[in-house]
């Protein structure tokens, strides 16, 4: 008889920038303006995506338009404390598909804190990779990636600051 096995913990992805705005600004092109720099390619819909989308709610939906008319969740709000923080359910599988149970799915929390010069740090933690299954190691080596976290805060805070 084997001994009972304890899930293993993946490390979380941890980033850090700061953006030359204030925090309700940094806040608010973030989520409401994710559609101003979220990459048209960083989707999982069957169709090409036209509009990124997050419900600004606890419970509120993350999802894409699609270029046929249908619409691909891939999140869902858990916490929702503007402006210094939110956390959504990341359901995206490591097969990159959309995954509708929330106990299969890792999380994001973003949290924007002022600086004395009136800039925003923004801190983003990609956690609980351990709930995707065999495909945790992966997703997080894509999530930890210049073209994951990495260069999408890049595209935030390039936006952020056009304002």
């Amino acid at each position: 008889m084997t001994p009972a096995m304890e899930p293993t913990s993946v490390r979380p992805v941890r980033k850090s920038i700061t953006v030359k705005a204030s925090v309700e600004h940094a806040f608010h092109v973030f989520t409401v303006g994710i559609d101003t720099w979220w990459p048209r390619g960083h989707h999982i819909g069957k169709s090409p995506m036209t509009k990124a989308i997050i419900e600004r709610r606890a419970g509120g939906r993350c999802y894409s338009e699609q270029a046929d008319g249908t619409e691909c969740d891939w999140g869902n709000i858990v916490v929702w404390e503007p402006p210094q923080r939110f956390v959504m359910a990341w359901q995206v599988s490591p097969a990159w598909q959309y995954e509708p149970e929330l106990a299969k799915s890792s999380e994001v929390e973003v949290r924007f804190t002022a600086e004395a010069d009136g800039s925003t740090r923004v801190d983003l933690e990609h956690r609980y990779f351990e709930r995707h299954g065999a495909g945790a190691d992966d997703m997080r080596s894509a999530i930890d990636s210049p073209k994951g976290w990495n260069g999408l805060l890049q595209l935030f805070q390039t936006r952020a600051e056009q304002n």
